[in-house]
């Protein structure tokens, strides 16, 4: 990774350095190219935007967000919550350790906790707005025709794909259907369980609400 950080400019700190291989260890290498290539679309979409890299928001926040956003799905960070809010706190607790401080933390946070929500997290700050879009970039091509062809040949040829698409659909409903509670109404992983699973039982929202409050007028 020493050369990656040169070659295709990442923040290149100490902590980002320690993070990276903190991530590394966590997750599979399919996950950590999709976390790297999340922060490069999203910084480049952003600089489209006229976003500036430590000009208009926090360059390095952004990376951490990225390269931990799905640290959730690793064994360590397997909680009780949702994948998102789980790959939130596992990563806060690593950058308290660091001594990052409070404020940073608390935008990474959101950025990671918020990284499926369309039509919340892109209205948000810059930091918090970019992991959605980086990471929706990566994942489904949202907007990824404006992605300059050399930065994605070059970010695919040096990360592969490696089937992220369904390797992250797994990731994600295996966890779900080991603990259910995991999949919250109306969230991704309650869509992707649904979708992957259609014979598993899901509440449905009229069921849930016509059940609310039985016997009170």
């Amino acid at each position: 990774m020493n050369d990656h950080f040169h070659d295709f400019a990442l923040p290149d700190t100490a902590l980002t350095r320690r993070a990276h291989a903190f991530i590394t260890r966590l997750c599979d290498p399919v996950l950590v190219g999709h976390s790297v290539r999340a922060y490069l679309f999203g910084r480049e979409l952003g600089t489209q935007a006229g976003l500036r890299p430590d000009e208009h928001y926090d360059d390095e926040v952004l990376f951490l967000a990225c390269l931990l956003h799905d640290a959730g799905l690793s064994p360590e960070g397997d909680r009780a919550g949702r994948f998102e809010a789980d790959g939130a706190d596992t990563a806060v607790e690593f950058l308290a350790a660091e001594g990052l401080d409070e404020r940073r933390r608390d935008i990474i946070w959101q950025a990671i906790a918020l990284h499926t929500s369309a039509g919340i997290a892109d209205r948000m700050r810059p930091e918090i707005a970019l992991t959605h879009i980086g990471t929706g970039a990566d994942i489904a091509a949202l907007r990824a025709r404006s992605l300059p062809e050399d930065l994605a040949a070059r970010a695919h040829a040096t990360w592969p794909r490696s089937d992220i698409g369904p390797h992250l659909t797994q990731a994600i409903v295996e966890q779900i259907r080991r603990n259910p509670a995991k999949a919250s109404l109306f969230s991704l992983p309650f869509e992707l369980l649904r979708q992957t699973h259609p014979d598993t039982p899901v509440p449905g929202w009229l069921d849930t609400v016509t059940a609310a409050w039985p016997g009170v007028p």
